[in-house]
């Protein structure tokens, strides 16, 4: 897949830093570059996922080894659900929380997940998250913009003449995400706490 150069991507390459939705790529090339990563067997996240989208939060996140490119999960039923990919190696998250929340005969329930927020902050290990949605102000390193999927700077990897993009490092503060999945080889939640909700708490 091919994009033209727009003038927002050019303007990020140059400064590094700034407000970012999805980490700065526009909302028009993210719907190109994801429904592009659909047609193309984009590499699929590694497990069924639930029908739930989940809610993730943190006041600050630091990370080393960064790349985003487009990807698919898939549900149990195979139905495909486009995603942007994000890739970390080692990352920290201050802070933290997670939440879903999901319809049941008993009417809505929620969990909701803290941690990191006592002066330890969570961390993780080979971080993978597939993502539909993303806020917070962040700051990239060495970033490269327009690099092939398949030649990031990360293992993982997306397809060969896909859209990407990867960085020695990212830092993201205020961040919001929505997602339909994360993995990790290795995730510490330090001072963990869960709860168990009626749907009205979430991670906003």
């Amino acid at each position: 897949m091919k994009f033209p150069k727009f003038e927002a991507i050019r303007k990020l390459g140059k400064s590094h830093t700034g407000r970012v939705a999805m980490l700065a790529i526009p909302t028009g090339v993210v719907s190109a570059l994801l429904m592009g990563g659909v047609a193309q067997g984009a590499v699929p996240v590694s497990f069924a996922i639930s029908g739930t989208q989940f809610k993730i939060s943190s006041s600050q996140l630091e990370g080393t080894g960064f790349s985003q490119y487009s990807g698919v999960a898939k549900d149990a039923d195979g139905k495909q659900h486009p995603v942007v990919t994000a890739n970390i190696k080692n990352a920290t998250l201050e802070n933290l929380c997670q939440s879903a929340v999901q319809d049941t005969p008993l009417g809505k329930a929620g969990i909701l997940i803290k941690a990191g927020g006592k002066g330890t902050p969570a961390s993780a290990k080979d971080l993978q998250i597939g993502m539909t949605g993303l806020k917070g102000d962040a700051e990239f390193k060495n970033i490269r913009i327009g690099v092939d999927a398949s030649k990031v700077n990360t293992k993982a990897k997306g397809s060969k003449g896909d859209f990407s993009q990867d960085s020695d490092t990212v830092s993201i503060k205020d961040l919001k995400q929505d997602s339909w999945s994360t993995t990790a080889s290795v995730f510490t939640l330090k001072d963990m706490s869960l709860k168990l909700t009626d749907g009205s708490e979430t991670c906003d």
